[in-house]
């Protein structure tokens, strides 16, 4: 007999060895709100077909829990696949994931012609079909060479590259019928558990909606991000031709001594689109303020010294003004739901005050400029001026850079405006992508510790309530951008690899956050390491392993 400690019921139960998460699952009387579709074992993320040889401390995940619908997504994606296999045969049919936009999934599917919306209608039809058979997802290994031989008689270079350049004498895999796919995760049970879903033709592609994590029983509400599509579709266009949108394909090039030109190649393309943003706000000609925002890690900061650079050889005078010095004393500062001050909140800011003093300074006038001072909590001068001249251009880098509120006395025509966003547009294969969450993620844990004394544990457990603000806060403006700015760069997971990995082997088994650091670990293994010493001083990643010429 094994011991399993349940976390959801406090109990400590007593079952057979070998049993199944499920059967455990189905023996306890558990109280969730819907029903399970994986479980924390010692804190890491199991499908409910994992069996149990030890005692482990379990707690089973809904709808309702982060990894429970990332579970449920990453099977969806794996019904979508076998639909097209079996629609699409014929026409020889190809996934390929494009972007998480619009609160879903975006897909391109190349059957050698025009998708239709009769095809997406077939897809849907066959989804639901395969749903209602309740088919079981298998999961299996094979020895790698085999599972590479058999991948690759199905023409699934992207995963037999990723096998190749892993270096692991098995390889784990998921069966649906006769559809497979590389283990990236768990799945839920059967096809049964995936109740809700949507699939509509989108722009030239096809769009996976998904059920919300809060609210399981309904879909994701489509919002329109015409501009982040366009950008990851041009990301994805040049990695493609570049024959680098996997990791497979990295690792290939990395292990071939290509690494220092891939570097100076991608860097170079980034120096440029900063370079035509400083011209497009020089040619507009009554461009006074620039305002740049963005979420969290996605390197704003380096991004501002870059672009004022460009500005500054454009024969302009950039002066950047801190928001945080706009904030309002403390005892004025709003409060979330835990009764914490809300920093994130735009309303901590002295939105009159800042926007009198903007227009003052765009009148021309002799502005002194505020100090926050953190420790007191209120505002001070200490003699800091601005003045406007006909070639300066203010430079405000903050969460709050690109909502209405912040600058509602300014005229529009003064205003550039700055999405800045880690975009990620390598993909482990064809069909499964990195999260840009994950990827700004790992950027944070490595600043955090290196320049912070933080740890992964600490910066893991904030990371929910970063996100909540980023959503409530910053991405819903996104698309008021003039431009948008992605600032990843397609080797660099390969260069945090394993600054990050040594920083996550601390985070213990016995916290919550084992399961994050766990799955970030798990993805970066993947990367074949990539030195830093190519990188030159003014690189984004800087901003993050240090070593910049800028000062921050």
């Amino acid at each position: 007999m094994i011991q399993i400690l349940c976390k959801n019921t406090k109990k400590i139960v007593n079952f057979e060895f070998g049993t199944s998460l499920l059967d455990i699952y189905n023996k306890i009387d558990v109280n969730l709100p819907y029903p399970p579709l994986c479980a924390y074992v010692n804190n890491r993320v199991e499908g409910l077909d994992f069996r149990v040889y030890k005692n482990k401390q379990v707690e089973f995940l809904d709808y309702t829990r982060y990894n429970g619908m990332k579970v449920y997504v990453r099977s969806l994606f794996m019904v979508l696949m076998k639909a097209v296999d079996d629609i699409f045969e014929d026409e020889d049919g190809r996934l390929d994931f494009e972007a998480t936009v619009s609160n879903g999934y975006f897909f391109k599917l190349d059957i050698g012609r025009e998708v239709t919306l009769e095809d997406v209608d077939r897809l849907k039809l066959r989804m639901r079909e395969i749903i209602a058979d309740d088919l079981p997802f298998i999961h299996e290994q094979l020895f790698t060479e085999d599972a590479i031989r058999m991948f690759r008689e199905r023409n699934m270079e992207s995963k037999v590259l990723l096998m190749e350049s892993r270096g692991q004498i098995y390889t784990e895999y998921y069966k649906l019928g006769d559809t497979i796919d590389l283990y990236y995760g768990p799945m839920v049970p059967t096809t049964g558990y995936l109740k809700l879903f949507d699939l509509v033709k989108y722009y030239d592609g096809i769009f996976l909606r998904v059920p919300e994590e809060h609210q399981p029983e309904r879909l994701c509400d489509m919002v329109r991000q015409d501009k982040m599509l366009a950008n990851f579709k041009d990301t994805h266009k040049l990695l493609r031709v570049t024959r680098l949108s996997t990791v497979g394909e990295l690792n290939r090039a990395i292990d071939k001594g290509e690494a220092g030109t891939l570097i100076k190649v991608a860097e170079a393309l980034q120096e440029k689109k900063i370079a035509r943003i400083a011209d497009e706000i020089v040619n507009r000609g009554n461009v006074k303020i620039v305002l740049i925002a963005g979420p969290s890690s996605s390197g704003k900061t380096t991004f501002s010294k870059r672009l004022s650079v460009q500005l500054a050889a454009l024969g302009y005078w950039p002066f950047a003004i801190s928001l945080d010095d706009y904030f309002v004393d403390r005892d004025r500062t709003p409060k979330d739901e835990k009764g914490e001050y809300d920093y994130e909140s735009i309303y901590a800011l002295d939105l009159p005050f800042f926007n009198q003093q903007l227009k003052q300074i765009l009148a021309g006038e002799d502005v002194q400029l505020p100090s926050y001072n953190f420790v007191t909590g209120e505002r001070e001068f200490k003699g800091k001026h601005v003045q406007l001249t006909d070639h300066m251009i203010l430079i405000l880098e903050g969460i709050h850079g690109l909502n209405p509120l912040l600058t509602s006395e300014i005229p529009d025509e003064q205003k550039y405006k700055v999405f800045v966003s880690a975009l990620t547009g390598i993909k482990l294969d064809k069909q499964h992508f990195i999260s840009t969450t994950d990827n700004r993620l790992v950027r944070r844990i490595v600043r955090d510790f290196r320049y912070r004394g933080v740890s992964a544990v600490d910066t893991i457990k904030r990371w929910p309530s970063v996100r909540l603000g980023e959503e409530k806060w910053i991405l819903p403006f996104s698309e008021l951008a003039d431009v948008m700015f992605n600032s990843a760069l397609l080797f660099e997971l390969a260069v945090f690899k394993n600054y990050a990995l040594s920083i996550l082997e601390n985070v213990r088994e016995d916290v919550p956050q084992y399961a994050e650091a766990h799955h970030l670990k798990h993805f970066l293994r993947s990367f074949r390491p990539l030195p830093e010493h190519d990188l030159p001083p003014t690189s984004l990643l800087r901003e993050f392993l240090g070593g910049s010429t800028f000062n921050y």
